[in-house]
């Protein structure tokens, strides 16, 4: 089968011929009904270097992933052929204390793992089938299209991991600002109108994106830029809000997410765009909680998926061929995508 490879650091990925996959004592294959093609995979073939990661090429791109169960392997027990499912990204150790709480993204042993997913060291969605090592990272998708669902295993999970931990502050009367509504954005605006009574700001530079974000539940749209933290100031009264997630994660956005959060809110970064956020004593509001974030557990993708079968969720996708892969990742480098880039392996 034809398989999108990354072969090398620093290099575009390429189709090449690969062996078919077969289920080993507890493992299971799947055809692949979406692989997402994400913002992070650019890191890995143009960032990343010898050295950087404990893992390397080369390996099968694509760690949003959903399908159907193709075979399974001995000791598999409840996945029966054609049962529709997705597959949970981040694989850890699966015995340290996170991993037997579902929360496999925090995994404490990554050094009994020889990679860090399907798609990040070990071979992704972008082919007709992959191997899922361990049945434990398949979640039942419902009726689910896995088209529809494969980009809610990241593009989902990782705003609304983001979203839910700082729910005790969306309080009614409270504000959220979400930074950069494109592919993870633009759902992360459906989750904070989903799961809390919060007025929602939506901050991008594109005049589509915010169009697209007031759709689906923002309550205000600004234009980034040098006046965009005086907009947010005036649309809370004064007072600034209480959570600020930025999806891009730029020295530009980090700036702008410090300057409107309120003494005592949440400041998450969910985007790697490799920006820094300088911290001292009078460059930020008192008590404000700095956080990073990594995708999200198992039992929270649970969650997304029947917000999703449950049609609280709309995502923005656009799909590809796999024979149209590399396009689909200089369209998403030149900011071309609309919404979520997803390949279509098997049509």
């Amino acid at each position: 089968m034809k398989a999108l490879r990354l072969l090398e650091w620093k290099h575009e990925p390429e189709l090449v011929d690969v062996a078919d996959p077969t289920p080993g004592p507890g493992q299971v294959v799947i055809p692949v009904g979406g692989a997402g093609a994400c913002h992070s995979d650019l890191h890995l073939m143009h960032d990343f270097e010898p050295g950087l990661a404990p893992w390397g090429p080369p390996f099968t791109l694509g760690h949003e992933n959903a399908g159907w169960v193709a075979a399974v392997g001995t000791g598999v027990d409840g996945l029966a052929e054609g049962n529709p499912v997705a597959v949970y990204g981040p694989w850890g150790c699966g015995r340290c204390r996170h991993c037997m709480l579902g929360m496999e993204n925090y995994c404490q042993r990554p050094d009994l793992q020889r990679a860090a997913g399907g798609g990040l060291g070990f071979d992704g969605g972008m082919a007709p089938y992959m191997l899922v090592p361990e049945a434990r990272w398949l979640v039942p998708l419902g009726d689910l299209d896995p088209v529809v669902a494969a980009p809610l295993t990241d593009a989902g999970l990782t705003p609304y991991h983001a979203v839910k931990r700082s729910l005790p502050k969306l309080v009614p009367g409270a504000t959220a600002v979400a930074i950069g509504v494109g592919g993870l954005g633009h759902l992360g605006v459906q989750f904070l109108s989903a799961l809390s009574p919060a007025t929602v700001i939506a901050v991008d530079q594109r005049q589509e994106a915010l169009d697209l974000a007031a759709k689906l539940g923002a309550h205000h749209t600004v234009r980034s830029g040098p006046s965009a933290a005086d907009e947010i100031t005036e649309l809370t009264g004064g007072g600034r809000a209480e959570v600020v997630l930025d999806f891009v994660g730029v020295d530009a956005t980090l700036q702008l997410a410090a300057a409107v959060t309120r003494p005592l809110g949440d400041l998450t970064i969910v985007g790697i765009g490799g920006g820094s956020l300088p911290i001292g004593f009078f460059n930020i509001g008192y008590e404000v909680s700095v956080a990073t974030t990594y995708w999200g557990s198992r039992p929270e993708l649970v969650e997304v998926l029947d917000l999703a079968e449950a049609g609280r969720l709309h995502i923005e996708a656009s799909t590809y061929p796999l024979h149209l892969a590399v396009e689909a990742y200089r369209a998403l480098q030149a900011g071309t995508v609309e919404g979520r880039a997803v390949i279509t392996p098997n049509g």
